[in-house]
């Protein structure tokens, strides 16, 4: 049997560098190689496309100790003439490595998970796992992303959009907007970054121009919530064939000890701190009630192939806090160990995906 060539593409450019590595390490250690040839790609931090080995163990993120992507003289180039071929570049020589059939971008953060790299395999005409340009460019702007819900109707959190520029030359009237949010403690955070970067829990007004100065350290564009009283639960969806009726899977629950919120280091870190409980402890109803607008919010944002829909569960009912296009993918993180206890075991994840893209291509 010929197998199937998948360019496995990891790294990028964005603060989620390493935890990108370590989500490839997963897909590394559990596709079917039987069935698959793995072509690993690996992207700088400045945006270099070069060969990368195929040891899962080399990319597995480890306490203290962060996989980096490195340019050691070769680059990939990709065809642009819908050949779907990629060569081998050096100062010396220029190899073709053959035609990829599909490609696996597991790219957290800018220039990867934001519609980017999806308009950049548009452009090579490379059929690709997850989600399209649009989707990935809307589910990773926070403003734009409670704005599609808003007007579907799906409940969000509480919330304002704040510009550094503005924030720069006019911080009263900052403030005053900040305000009407009602009291604190509110959440800042960048609107297009994830894995918790630059967040910060704010419960004193003198602390917002701290809060303020690292998340503009991710992004010129902030959205500010209100704290919400509730569960942090969420479940993970997979496009269905004609994607009429995407699939839900059951409800998890992330519990954090000892710490303000579910933070970068909690989330890499400090596994000790946090509790993932699957599945969650809700009733029938709820969980129906949460599959329902999990499916609406992957509908609305256009979706395709993947995401997670994170939720406040609160004494008035479900908030959709964002939705993720390209979640966290070791063996070990929510959106496969949701689908895990939903009956699609890891390994079996991957080929679904892949397939869909395949099909989604033809």
């Amino acid at each position: 049997m010929t197998k199937i060539r998948v360019g496995l593409l990891f790294g990028g450019k964005s603060s989620e560098h390493s935890i990108s590595c370590a989500t490839a390490a997963g897909v590394m250690s559990a596709i079917d190689r039987e069935k698959y040839e793995l072509v690993p790609i690996g992207i700088t931090r400045d945006g270099q496309f070069v060969p990368a080995i195929a040891d899962a163990e080399h990319w597995a993120l480890r306490k203290g100790e962060l996989a980096e992507v490195e340019y050691a003289g070769e680059k990939i180039e990709f065809a642009l003439d819908g050949s779907r071929e990629i060569f081998l570049v050096s100062a010396t020589r220029r190899e073709s490595l053959g035609i990829l059939d599909v490609v696996f971008p597991v790219l957290h953060g800018p220039n990867g998970e934001d519609g980017t790299m999806q308009g950049f395999l548009e452009l090579c005409s490379l059929p690709y796992v997850g989600n399209g340009v649009f989707a990935s460019a809307a589910g990773m702007d926070k403003e734009f992303t409670k704005a599609l819900f808003q007007a579907a109707n799906i409940p969000v959190t509480d919330h304002v959009v704040v510009h550094q520029q503005k924030w720069l030359t006019d911080p009263e009237s900052v403030l005053e907007q900040l305000r009407t949010l009602g009291s604190l403690p509110l959440f800042v955070k960048p609107a297009r970054a994830g894995s918790s970067m630059g967040v910060s829990k704010v419960k004193n007004w003198d602390e917002v121009p701290v809060a303020f100065d690292l998340a503009f350290g991710e992004d010129n564009k902030l959205v500010v919530e209100r704290a919400v009283v509730g569960r942090e639960v969420e479940c993970a969806v997979l496009e269905s064939q004609g994607n009429q009726k995407p699939r839900v899977s059951v409800a998890g629950e992330i519990v954090v000890h000892g710490r303000e919120f579910y933070d970068f280091d909690a989330k890499y870190q400090d596994e000790a701190s946090v509790d993932l409980i699957i599945p969650a402890e809700i009733s029938p109803d709820q969980l129906k009630e949460m599959q329902q607008i999990a499916r609406r919010a992957f509908l609305a944002l256009g979706c395709s192939g993947l995401a997670r829909v994170d939720f406040f569960l609160t004494e008035n009912g479900f908030l959709v806090n964002e939705v993720n296009t390209m979640p966290g993918f070791t063996p070990l993180s929510m959106f496969p160990s949701l689908w895990q206890h939903s009956g699609i075991a890891y390994p079996e994840l991957i080929d679904e995906l892949i397939s869909l893209a395949l099909r989604r291509s033809r």
